[in-house]
């Protein structure tokens, strides 16, 4: 039996009134404590109308209290599991054990990815089932990875990896070594944002340790401390901009968020992330984010003379799909403002286009219609956070 799916009982011609009810509780708790099912749970995950049972997988203390409260003088059973669950025990946290963890909407590998997370990148722990674990990455994101790809820990565990010297990766790609030597056999990839524990120094090269307690090497030249990564980054539009164009021609990959292919959240994600601070993972959550710019004109259609005007480089411009140009439509794309009426994002792959009818890399503006434009340099949000102002990069 999966958690992740909702288990029906209904025989022919039971009344389903106590089910209604119950579905109208949950469906308001979830209006008021987890509206965004990507970053909050509150689920019906079993139905018994038989025997008027049910069950409810819930995040939120506060929409498992709202429901009990709502419930009382119904006559059914209803269970409610919170997560994290028994199943983690006293393990709820893990470490990023792989140069990227690929985590999906469901168990199993033909599930559709949600998102990735870097080596070295801590997650909560909620549930386990079918050797996976339902996690919470960084920006809130609750997917499901293989446990394979991460290395469970409890609170001292934790408290001992984070109070460890750590490396970052520095290099687009390259490896670690079993010896402080390049002919030496590999001992894993690792990609730009990879963070290790650092064990020692040996002939030119770092001696790091894995969160599953594997030792390798990798050359100085190719990793940095990451306290002295993190007091070097500089939020400014033109490094955020020059992070962004080191991604030129990456594969578009959805759910990607890494050096090996990007989605287009994913790419403006990784772009501030590279420049010290943790944002929120998807477009229709980067545009509730940030200071709101004016590019629209009064009937709320996009206005590229107010565009250039009060766009800066590194905004972001949040786009719907087709020509709706309802300002209120499903935002399904964004991309980083360059300056000039030029943006770059990941369609495809990371390419630079233009919002204007003359320019010769106009073309991708035609099938989508700019909907918002947000700004996060210099504006208080903490949705746009420092790094080391994460509690999932500090010691705790």
């Amino acid at each position: 039996m999966k958690n992740t799916e909702t288990l029906i009982h209904e025989p022919n011609g039971l009344d389903s009134t106590q089910l209604k009810k119950l579905e109208a509780i949950v469906q308001e708790a979830k209006r008021q404590f987890a509206p965004d099912k990507r970053t909050r749970i509150v689920t019906l995950t079993v139905i018994d109308l038989k025997n008027q049972r049910f069950e409810i997988e819930s995040t939120e203390d506060n929409a498992s209290a709202f429901i009990q409260k709502q419930i009382k003088g119904l006559p059914i059973q209803v269970k409610i599991n919170s997560l994290p669950d028994s199943s983690v025990g006293d393990k709820q946290f893990a470490i990023v054990n792989l140069s990227v963890a690929n985590f999906r909407t469901q168990p199993g590998n033909a599930s559709e990815m949600a998102t990735q997370a870097l080596l070295g990148t801590q997650v909560d722990l909620l549930q386990k089932a079918n050797g996976e674990y339902r996690a919470r990455t960084p920006e809130g994101y609750i997917s499901w990875v293989p446990a394979s790809a991460v290395t469970a820990m409890n609170k001292a565990e934790l408290l001992a990896w984070n109070k460890q010297k750590k490396l970052i990766y520095t290099q687009e790609f390259g490896k670690s070594y079993s010896q402080a030597d390049l002919k030496s056999i590999r001992v894993t990839d690792l990609v730009y944002g990879n963070i290790l524990s650092l064990i020692g120094e040996e002939s030119g090269y770092f001696q790091v340790q894995y969160p599953d307690k594997r030792m390798a090497y990798i050359p100085k030249s190719e990793a940095i401390s990451f306290d002295v990564w993190l007091t070097s980054r500089s939020l400014t539009p033109e490094n955020v901009v020059a992070s962004a164009k080191t991604m030129m021609g990456l594969p578009y990959l959805w759910g990607g968020t890494s050096v090996k292919g990007v989605d287009c959240s994913g790419f403006t994600k990784t772009s501030y992330f590279m420049n010290g601070y943790v944002i929120p993972r998807d477009a229709s959550q980067q545009v509730l984010a940030g200071e709101k710019i004016d590019i629209l004109d009064q009937e709320g259609h996009f206005d590229a003379n107010k565009a250039l005007k009060n766009l800066k480089p590194a905004d972001l411009l949040f786009f719907a799909s087709g020509k709706n140009s309802n300002p209120n439509a499903r935002v399904t794309h964004v991309a980083l403002y360059l300056g000039n009426g030029e943006f770059i994002h990941a369609a495809g792959t990371v390419r630079i286009n233009s919002m204007f009818k003359d320019a010769a890399n106009y073309d991708d503006f035609q099938t989508r219609t700019v909907v918002a434009a947000r700004r996060y340099i210099g504006v208080n949000d903490q949705q746009v956070e420092k790094i080391q102002n994460n509690p999932y990069y500090t010691v705790k």
